[in-house]
């Protein structure tokens, strides 16, 4: 009983997420992480302390 009760849970998560997938406006989740991404990206290289030059160290 077990393999069948999960299966017909899973078939039914399935059958659902379809048709709120097909009849209610959800947001692309791939797009949004891809977003949210580049933004980090961003923030993380305008808050990067400067690299130091190879010739500054020389200097010294």
């Amino acid at each position: 009983m077990g393999v069948i009760r999960t299966t017909f849970t899973f078939m039914m998560g399935t059958v659902c997420g379809i048709y709120i997938t097909q009849n209610y406006n959800v947001p692309n989740i791939r797009k949004l992480a891809n977003t949210g991404l580049f933004m980090a990206k961003q923030v993380e290289e305008s808050y990067r302390k400067p690299k130091k030059n190879k010739d500054d160290d020389l200097d010294q």
